[in-house]
């Protein structure tokens, strides 16, 4: 039996969600992401492609390109609680999905026909979620991820694609390689000096050639371009790590508010970590200089999920680390080797008065969650001015990382 997978994607999704709750935004060049000078474009509306505005772009360049455009700095937690409305209509209407980030999702209707037509009922589900989320949204119908992921790229805006079995090949044939998914910048400049522009050359040329040219990523790359593609729905995501990471609005030397920026990081993080009955075991700290030279220094530790344990290794870290007489630009926290497991007491360091603090803390964090502008309550960041650094959603609901489009200190 085939296959039958469907993709969907909300269109320019934070851009939908902004003119959702403000009309006066429709049909007027919108751009959400960081609004200073190193903020980053993270969705743009279709009325400033034609200036070359795209997501990814930086900020200032997308401003110089379409001056008339509205800057929105955009909110994590709306984006958030819209994508779960899509979420749950989804998981009413099918037996087995993928959330694969905040705007795009995978279904397996495979044998769906034989009840109900399988593109009838990924049509009525669109309709769905447009009337019910009041927000656009495109989708493709194939028989893999891939094929399908790219019928709705040529779907959009807000419109569907059907890939029949057997056709995926021609359908592919004539596009360019950068719309197959793993296709970005290098792998596309390497194929481009070898005169390969277009999927129908891939198709033509023996899957070996592509192994020796790009290795595994070749024979993977070769079986895309052909249609070919068994990944299966992913329905729960483990995160194996989480951090958190900010970039300064200009460059700074200053020590006492780098280790400040780092410690309320490492403090939001356990937090994290012990509502999600959650434990660590590899703490690690990265720097950018104002150069973009980028360093990172990491250290094994048994398995914790304690402030007082977490943050003075983080401090460690940053010391042992800073080492350049130069400015920094950006600081960053990651906690990786996770298991689940509970805070184990530790008989030397570990104290009734400050175990009982901690449980008091994050029951108040969990009852009060944050402020109106977003910030933790009882957050040692926030006490010192530090804001938005409390990390958006509940990390280990399953739910793919969520990139936020402004992460600016």
């Amino acid at each position: 039996m085939d296959r039958t997978i469907l993709h969907l994607d909300l269109d320019t999704f934070f851009v939908s969600v902004e003119r959702k709750h403000d009309s006066r935004l429709n049909n007027r060049p919108v751009l959400v992401g960081g609004t200073g000078d190193r903020g980053v474009v993270a969705a743009c509306s279709y009325e400033t492609r034609p200036f070359g505005v795209h997501s990814g772009m930086s900020m200032k360049m997308a401003r110089m390109l379409c001056p008339e455009a509205t800057i929105i700095k955009g909110d994590g937690g709306m984006y958030s609680n819209e994508s779960k409305i899509v979420s749950e209509i989804i998981a009413e209407t099918v037996p087995v999905f993928e959330k694969a980030s905040i705007d795009e999702f995978y279904a397996d209707l495979s044998g769906m026909d034989k009840f109900f037509g399988s593109f009838q009922l990924a049509t009525e589900l669109r309709e769905r979620i447009k009337r019910e989320s009041g927000l656009p949204i495109s989708c493709g119908l194939s028989t893999s991820k891939v094929v399908s992921k790219v019928a709705t790229g040529e779907a959009k805006p807000d419109n569907h694609k059907k890939i029949d079995a057997g056709t995926e090949k021609s359908f592919l044939a004539p596009m360019h390689v950068q719309k197959i998914p793993m296709v970005g910048e290098k792998t596309n400049k390497i194929l481009y000096d070898m005169g390969i522009k277009y999927v129908k050359t891939i198709q033509e040329m023996p899957v070996e050639m592509m192994g020796e040219i790009l290795g595994k990523n070749g024979t993977l790359l070769w079986n895309r371009a052909n249609g070919l593609d068994n990944s299966p729905i992913v329905p729960f995501h483990e995160r194996k790590s989480i951090s958190n990471e900010r970039t300064f609005g200009k460059d700074t030397g200053d020590v006492k508010r780098m280790r400040e920026m780092l410690r309320a990081m490492g403090e939001n993080l356990a937090y994290q970590l012990r509502n999600g009955n959650k434990l660590t075991s590899c703490v690690s700290v990265k720097i950018r200089y104002s150069d973009f030279n980028t360093v990172s220094k990491q250290v094994k530790i048994p398995y914790t999920s304690a402030d007082h344990t977490l943050i003075p290794q983080i401090e460690r870290l940053f010391d042992l680390l800073h080492n350049r007489r130069m400015m920094v630009r950006l600081v960053g926290v990651n906690f990786s080797d996770l298991v689940t497991g509970s805070h184990q007491i530790n008989m030397f360091d570990d104290s009734e008065e400050k175990l009982n603090l901690y449980q008091a803390m994050d029951y108040i964090r969990n009852r009060y969650g944050t402020d109106k502008r977003g910030n933790a309550i009882l957050s040692w960041g926030t006490t010192i001015g530090i804001p938005n650094i409390s990390s958006m959603g509940n990390p280990f609901n399953g739910d793919p990382p969520i990139i936020p489009a402004h992460r600016n200190a």
